[in-house]
């Protein structure tokens, strides 16, 4: 079986799985309860992600000054709360972490 068959193959019980859903689910009416719930998804999701990245170097949580993942994490974080956007946030925190790295002795 070639790769392209594979592929289309999986991109099709992907789409059937996920209609099913759809289709089963439609007149349902979610809960007001599990609603509110879901908006917590994507923060804890995202933060289940990044806070490793920043919270842990070489196997062990680091919380020093040499940790510079963290140190632009910090700032990146205080410019997503003053500014909100997503742009500033990114092009500043990973500026000053490839600042710190040049600067790293």
């Amino acid at each position: 079986m070639s790769l392209w068959l594979v592929a289309i193959i999986a991109g099709i019980l992907t789409f059937l799985t996920r209609l099913s859903f759809i289709s089963l689910l439609a007149d349902w009416k979610m809960p007001p309860l599990v609603q509110r719930a879901l908006h917590f998804v994507p923060p804890a999701v995202l933060s289940a992600i990044v806070f490793p990245d920043l919270l842990m170097r070489e196997g062990a949580v680091s919380l020093s000054a040499d940790n510079h993942r963290l140190l632009a994490g910090l700032v990146a974080i205080v410019v997503a709360w003053r500014f909100g956007k997503i742009m500033p946030t990114l092009a500043i925190g990973m500026a000053l972490l490839w600042l710190l790295q040049y600067l790293q002795p």
